[in-house]
């Protein structure tokens, strides 16, 4: 998970606006003022594999696929705040969904981010 994690923040911090800093054993990923996702550095989201990401109000279409894939488990849902979701790797070829909500949780903190 700490190569997968390595590699996934390494793309994002590619991304505009995005940056990574260290959060209590994980990689917290912001845009802008924004977290939208956590990384597993030296500890683990529920399960060993996971990786966390923040979605608010997602589309019907969004949440029917949220609901869909057994690698994705609501992690915290507070009222008034985005719910946390997780998504649990198991290959190489999961990075690329992992990614893709990843870039869907970055989105959403678009919206989120305080004007400049």
């Amino acid at each position: 998970m700490k190569a997968w994690s390595s590699a996934l923040a390494d793309e994002i911090g590619g991304w505009p606006h995005a940056t990574a800093r260290s959060f209590f054993g994980f990689t917290a990923l912001y845009r802008g003022d924004k977290l939208f996702a956590a990384l597993p550095r030296t500890r683990t989201i529920e399960g060993t594999n996971a990786l966390a990401f923040k979605l608010e109000a997602p589309a019907s279409t969004v949440s029917a696929r949220l609901q869909k894939d057994p690698r994705i488990r609501l992690w915290s849902a507070r009222p008034q705040k985005a719910p946390w979701f997780t998504f649990e790797l198991s290959s190489d070829g999961d990075l690329h969904d992992a990614l893709d909500w990843l870039g869907r949780a970055y989105e959403w903190a678009s919206k989120k981010t305080k004007s400049r």
